[in-house]
């Protein structure tokens, strides 16, 4: 069984960054020179993924520009001879088969996930990358958890350790370690106070999730918040099936809050080549001035 299709769910109204988000799809806010949407697509894509599946809100629109050809923009660039520019432009539209769904109703993550079904072979796994996630590694986020899958051919979900104060935040996983990263999930518990937290193993966006999730979804009533919680049908699934947790390598920014947003803007920032050093100076500059 191979992976080979993506899901990615970015319907939420991005209220933590309104006013912008009243007419832009918060995925759609820019990580340096790309929009967070972006990563996650190159993710999947170097993580050999060739067909993805984008559950969108009502404002699909500026997200099916992105990834679609723009003749004008085309033209207008081979006119002025900025080749470079276009090559980049043309790669991003052909950057894999992506499909646009509209979730109606935003019912929670489990939901979102449900409306890409129809996608989906009876018998096959999926990854899904969260829409606020964006994780920077050596080897795509992705990648490590479809090498885990190859092994043991059964779902994954990717986790970090998080401070305890911070569990109430998260779905949190507890087991059995396999290996110093690899977790034989025995319980998840969705957003459980620090008391009650069965550990500090927290689901940070990245999944391998095998398709009999879909009548597990369909069939879920709604939990935490009211909503259809992706943590509670992958808690059923874990009685008919085996489920691990993989500790990934690699740095996971929550750009679904602006601290988190403007964290991976400097980060990446600071290593791209074209900015980065200038940057740095001017960091150190106003880091300086602020003494």
């Amino acid at each position: 069984m191979q992976i080979k299709k993506a899901v990615i769910p970015v319907a939420g109204f991005g209220t933590r960054f309104l006013p912008i988000t009243k007419a832009l799809p918060k995925t759609m806010l820019p990580i340096v020179d790309k929009p967070a949407i972006h990563y996650l697509v190159e993710e999947a894509v170097n993580s050999g993924i060739a067909e993805i599946i984008i559950i969108t809100g009502q404002d699909k629109k500026p997200l099916e520009d992105y990834f679609n050809r723009s003749k004008a923009l085309e033209n207008h660039l081979i006119n002025t001879g900025k080749l470079d520019l276009l090559e980049m432009i043309k790669k991003i539209s052909s950057m894999a088969e992506i499909h646009f769904v509209t979730q109606e109703e935003v019912l929670g993550l489990g939901h979102a996930i449900y409306c890409a079904r129809r996608f989906m072979n009876k018998d096959e796994a999926f990854a899904v990358l969260l829409g606020d996630d964006v994780v920077v590694s050596i080897e795509p986020c992705i990648s490590q958890l479809i090498k885990v899958f190859n092994n043991y051919q059964a779902s994954i979900i990717g986790v970090q350790n998080v401070p305890n104060s911070e569990v109430s935040k998260y779905g949190i996983v507890s087991g059995h370690n396999v290996t110093d990263r690899l977790v034989k999930v025995g319980d998840l518990v969705e957003k459980p106070d620090e008391e009650s937290a069965p550990s500090n193993l927290a689901i940070l966006g990245r999944y391998i999730i095998h398709s009999e999730i879909f009548d597990i979804l369909r069939a879920l009533r709604p939990g935490a918040g009211g909503e259809i919680q992706l943590t509670d049908a992958l808690k059923e699934l874990n009685k008919t099936q085996e489920v691990y947790s993989y500790i990934f390598q690699g740095t996971r920014y929550d750009t679904g809050n602006k601290l988190g947003h403007l964290k991976a803007t400097i980060d990446l920032a600071l290593q791209d080549e074209t900015i980065g050093h200038d940057f740095k100076n001017y960091l150190i500059k106003m880091t300086s001035h602020s003494r």
